[in-house]
């Protein structure tokens, strides 16, 4: 076996989960390795070609502030922007946008490939060595052995994944590449429990054989607001996407060949996501509707390529010829690529720790749909975080474990770690209790600070951050103490705005807490001493607005910090007298870190968790 180099640490898989792990763990000084199977497809963004979308885009920004590249890599391929929910609560808005598929690709290869301290190699590997429970290094499919002090897995979809098209199948990581069997069966001889997933993907259309007229048009926003902090504009061209309907006569041709599913003849034993279904599971579990929406989103500037978001499928080609003609616009459409489903190998995650450090294997992190997640934002997030606890145990330094109350991030892994997962997880605004604190629009108020402090923001970034905060903080004071007194002319605009006239003078924090009055009003009658740009008057606006109801989940936030802070010790027998054997094992399988988390382990009852209290006070007491 030859030994080439040794390395800090090695990430095996350059997907987004990989590429986050690699950058940060690089950008915090230590000597970094990212094998891929295929240079050329770095970040692809193998599924649809957008980022962000309802919570997914929280997850971006959140990225963006820890000192993550997903954001600014989306912002230099963006080609349409758009905020999601405005007609309802900013706890619910939601950045997402199109990306140019080959630029995203090229941007991100280009930002790693400049990186200091990283090393991208071409290998697939093969095995991970470990010696007693102590990760060692890897070896490649030739045979070449890199060590490591720590490594980190981020193998997508590529662990055993097997196509499928119609009753005809392939072994491949995704469409045209191969998959990954021998690291697989390596993880499994570690002693990691494994299971299967599944996922897919729809056919993508030329084109110049889609008739326009007959679909909807959708813009973004004028002007497109950017995922990342740091960027100043888009200087992309934007385009449209477009909206049709899968109608009766589809959903027809769909039933009449499920005998022809993978799906639905059992050929794939792996469990779907439950929120994103195939075309057929639509048409099947939803007999009763007589349409479901298709998106076709433009693949780039540069490409006739259409995705037809909606309708994921494994049907064979001819049935899927069939009902994607079936589809208003898409008549004479020509299939550039059929849709597939995929199976692929995954870890149950309660195995993990909240570092996304493998509980039994010192050094082992794995992050991205290895874990049970579906997504894009779901992965970066996990590799941000598997690179920053890497980097920062290397270093001898305490772990970055963001609480759910701080980051989407951290209810995603808090989800994963404490609850598992036997689907595919995809983030969602409803998992998070605090969500009014997690909107997307304060990601940097909440973490700006730990990307600084653990050296993944530079100075000039936090300079200007710090800047921004300063401002908010002396606009809501100032907000606060100025009064405005009654006039004709602001009583007049008042009635306008459909609000009653004032009588008497009134802070201005009090006028703006009215519905129908908006921070522009307040500016015209009291501007403040300095300029403020217009994501410093939003964030004013959402302040005064929902004080009330931010003090509130913030006293909630502190009732629960009690359970976070009572640390279980990580020898801890759970064998306590009193406990049912199902929540022993419950506990044991999971081993909690806080009292919060063993909480929130299903089956785990108020009732045990006194239990547990009691006799860890005792453990306490008798050691001292």
């Amino acid at each position: 076996m030859y030994r080439e180099k040794d390395f800090d640490i090695i990430v095996v898989g350059a997907g987004h989960a990989g590429c986050e792990a690699a950058h940060a763990c690089a950008k915090m000084g230590l000597q970094t390795a990212l094998f891929t199977i295929y240079l050329d497809t770095i970040a692809q963004l193998s599924c649809n070609p957008a980022i962000g979308g309802l919570a997914k885009g929280h997850l971006v920004r959140e990225i963006d502030a820890l000192g993550g590249i997903m954001a600014k890599v989306t912002d230099l391929s963006g080609i349409q922007f758009r905020i999601l929910n405005r007609s309802k609560g900013p706890a619910v808005w939601s950045l997402r946008a199109q990306a140019d598929r080959i630029l995203y690709n090229v941007n991100m290869r280009k930002l790693l490939e400049d990186t200091k301290n990283l090393v991208i190699k071409q290998a697939m590997v093969e095995e991970i060595v470990v010696e007693n429970g102590k990760v060692k290094g890897v070896i490649t499919s030739l045979g070449v052995f890199y060590g490591a002090k720590a490594v980190i897995v981020t193998p997508g979809t590529f662990l055993n994944g097997l196509i499928h098209i119609g009753l005809d199948s392939f072994e491949a990581g995704r469409a045209g590449e191969f998959p990954s069997k021998g690291l697989s069966e390596s993880i499994k001889k570690l002693g990691l429990k494994m299971g299967r997933l599944k996922t897919g993907t729809p056919p993508r259309i030329d084109a110049k054989t889609i008739d326009f007229s007959k679909t909807e048009e959708q813009y973004g926003d004028d002007p497109p607001i950017p995922f990342s902090y740091s960027t100043k504009e888009i200087t992309n061209a934007q385009v449209p996407c477009y909206i049709t309907y899968t109608n009766e006569k589809t959903h027809e041709i769909i039933l009449n060949n499920l005998d022809r599913s993978p799906l639905y003849s059992g050929k794939i034993k792996g469990i779907g996501p439950r929120y994103c279904p195939s075309i057929e599971d639509k048409v099947v579990k939803f007999r009763e509707k007589p349409r479901h929406q298709v998106f076709l989103e433009p693949e780039g500037l540069s490409r006739k390529e259409y995705y037809a978001n909606g309708i994921p499928t494994s049907l064979p080609y001819d049935v899927q010829v069939a009902f994607v003609r079936s589809i208003p616009g898409l008549e004479d459409a020509e299939i550039m690529r059929p849709g597939y489903a995929i199976e692929y190998d995954f870890v149950y995650p309660t195995q993990i720790k909240h570092t996304l450090e493998v509980k039994d294997i010192e050094g082992l992190y794995l992050a991205g749909q290895i874990n049970g997640t579906s997504g894009y934002e779901e992965a970066a997030a996990q590799g941000l975080m598997a690179g920053i606890n890497a980097a920062l145990k290397i270093k001898g330094k305490p772990p970055l474990i963001l609480r759910r109350d701080e980051a989407y991030i951290g209810v995603l892994i808090d989800d994963l770690v404490t609850k598992g997962t036997q689907e595919p997880y995809r983030m969602f605004t409803s998992r998070a209790e605090f969500r009014l604190l997690l909107r997307h629009d304060n990601a940097d108020l909440r973490l700006r600070d730990y990307g600084y402090n653990i050296g993944l923001v530079d100075e000039e970034t936090y300079e200007e951050f710090n800047k921004k905060r300063e401002l908010l903080e002396r606009e809501i004071k100032r907000l606060k103490s100025v009064t405005v007194k009654p006039s004709e002319e602001l009583n007049i605009r008042l009635t306008e705005a459909g609000t009653s006239p004032i009588e008497e003078a009134i802070f201005l924090d009090k006028l703006l807490k009215r519905p129908e009055i908006k921070y522009d009003f307040i500016k015209k009658f009291s501007p403040p001493p300095e300029e403020l740009t217009r994501e410093i008057e939003e964030l004013v606006e959402i302040h005064i607005k929902y004080e009330g109801y931010i003090a509130k989940q913030m006293e909630l936030v502190e009732r629960m910090k009690q359970f976070e802070e009572k640390i279980i010790p990580e020898n801890f027998d759970f064998n306590i007298p009193g406990l049912s054997r199902e929540v022993i094992q419950k506990l044991t399988e999971v081993r909690p870190r806080t009292i919060g988390q063993a909480m929130r382990i299903p089956g785990i009852t108020p009732a045990a968790v006194s239990i547990l209290m009691i006799a860890l006070q005792k453990g306490i007491k008798q050691k001292q």
